[in-house]
């Protein structure tokens, strides 16, 4: 099964990283986020990857093409351009033709966890609909307390708060999905196609409980660079 990246965003909102760099290039620990997902896939035996790029796309080319002699394990990388200010929906329509599975995997060049890819897969199997998103527990930015009256009951820190769920990514879908995006800029992913998807009673949701976490702003960089130095990095394998 094939698997999409999306890593064409700007990402203004880690500015301090990316003047110089798209976001997927950030590094946590050594290497860069992006090579941290790839890895993990790469993990539970899907190798083949499609790359969306579009905010400096070179700087991730450039990586790869230094790096090929060193890929872990017998990656296949599609490097394709689509376009500087395309949303994701354009994004995933302008790599139909490269996308050789019916069934596909998708997810964000700027999020790790620890979900088992191969329980999501039979997962999506099992149910037969179009698509398979996981949902994930945001994790808190200031730790929880979970308060009775006046008295704390729980003093956590960065802590999983138990506010419901959120998209983590990591879906699967099926190719039909195409059906339903255009290759144009202004197509988006998130609103329009998945709510006609939803409507459609075409999205079930994969439960995730453990380690999810973003990478929008200097703290979330600095936290899971924080997690590989000390060694308790979940997505590791």
């Amino acid at each position: 099964m094939d698997v999409v990246i999306l890593c064409g965003g700007k990402g203004t909102r880690l500015s301090e990283e990316t003047t110089v760099k798209p976001k997927p290039m950030v590094k946590i620990g050594d290497k860069p986020i992006l090579w941290h997902i790839i890895k993990y896939y790469s993990f539970f035996g899907f190798n083949r990857f499609i790359l969306a790029l579009g905010y400096k796309a070179d700087y991730i080319k450039q990586f790869f093409s230094d790096y090929k002699s060193e890929y872990e394990g017998n990656w296949e990388i599609e490097l394709v351009d689509t376009g500087l200010n395309t949303l994701k929906g354009g994004r995933i329509k302008k790599l139909e033709k490269y996308i050789l599975t019916d069934n596909f995997h998708l997810t964000y060049g700027d999020g790790l966890s620890n979900i088992d890819i191969k329980k999501l897969v039979q997962f999506h199997y099992t149910h037969g609909k179009l698509a398979t998103v996981s949902a994930v527990r945001p994790p808190s930015r200031f730790g929880e307390m979970v308060i009775d009256g006046d008295d704390v009951k729980v003093f956590e820190e960065k802590s999983q708060m138990n506010q419901g769920f959120i998209n983590g990514g990591f879906f699967i879908l099926n190719k039909k999905i195409m059906d339903y995006l255009k290759d144009e800029e202004s197509c988006d992913f998130e609103f329009g196609p998945m709510q006609q998807i939803v409507e459609e009673g075409q999205l079930k949701a994969f439960l995730h409980y453990e380690f999810w976490q973003c990478m929008d702003n200097v703290r979330e960089r600095d936290y899971l660079n924080e997690l590989v130095a000390i060694g308790e990095a979940p997505w590791i394998k």
